[in-house]
């Protein structure tokens, strides 16, 4: 096989030539049109590309500042519990995915010996691939949703931060607390140009052992992405469904056809 030539180097002067979709790249911030020198990337364009790299490894390993975000949800009127996963550490926790999914041993004594009253809706945080989108937009999204759910007179249970967290966590922990609903606010996995990518996964009657396919998911939530108003009304929408009918595929998110979601839509684009 004949073997692929190297990167042409741009020469001293050499000139970029602009990519004709230039105008579009600033309206996303997705990698388009990037120009180039010769059959290079221009250096700018390259060091970007570097700086969004190390942006998405960091999202990854920088652990979740626990004591921090407990403070803004204690601030906020929340009881807040934190836990461990199985994962004793970082390292372990990207190797073996089984034990993020299920309770340190100590963990699931202390939440079981602070479990009260059962309640209907139950917020939990995990840092998941990235600890930044959690510790960004959680906060956020359940300060937006909350109004929503005591309107319809839902009880709201203490609010758990996860550490070393996979989705699968939320569902010991809702048994533990007696949920109705659980619902896992956690760091998705990092693109290049979203490293701090938040998801939100509910999941009804939680336990031990439920299937990603008997969930629903709301992704990409912040500011560059979905906003919090929008994440907090559908999110709103599939809790009073999966009320009824329970979570996972059968349940089709219907949000966007309703008058609300279309106001809020107009609302949040005039304001900005």
């Amino acid at each position: 096989m004949k073997p692929l030539p190297f990167p042409t180097v741009a020469a001293a002067g050499d000139s970029i030539t602009e990519d004709n979709w230039h105008e579009l790249s600033r309206h996303t911030v997705a990698r388009i049109a990037l120009g180039r020198v010769g059959s290079s990337l221009p250096t700018r364009e390259t060091l970007r590309f570097a700086l969004a790299h190390a942006q998405a490894r960091d999202a990854v390993h920088t652990p979740l500042d626990a004591q921090t975000l407990a403070a803004t949800l204690l601030a906020a009127g929340h009881q807040v519990i934190h836990v461990h996963s199985a994962a004793s550490s970082r390292a372990e926790y990207l190797q073996r995915p089984d034990r993020g999914r299920r309770l340190h041993p100590v963990s699931r004594t202390a939440l079981l010996a602070a479990a009260g009253a059962p309640c209907d809706v139950l917020f939990v945080i995990g840092d998941g691939l990235s600890s930044r989108a959690v510790a960004s937009h959680a906060a956020a999204l359940i300060a937006a949703i909350c109004p929503l759910l005591q309107a319809q007179q839902l009880s709201i249970g203490p609010v758990v931060i996860a550490s070393e967290a996979r989705v699968a966590l939320g569902d010991e922990i809702g048994e533990c607390l007696q949920a109705t609903l659980v619902v896992m606010l956690i760091g998705e996995r990092p693109g290049l140009s979203s490293p701090d990518s938040m998801g939100i996964y509910l999941t009804s009657a939680p336990r031990v052992g439920r299937m990603d396919s008997e969930r629903n998911c709301i992704s990409n939530v912040r500011p560059e992405g979905l906003p919090y108003p929008l994440a907090a009304y559908k999110l709103n929408w599939l809790i009073r469904a999966a009320r009824q009918q329970g979570s996972g595929v059968a349940l089709k998110d219907g949000s966007a056809a309703e008058p609300g979601w279309q106001a809020l839509q107009q609302q949040l684009a005039s304001a900005g």
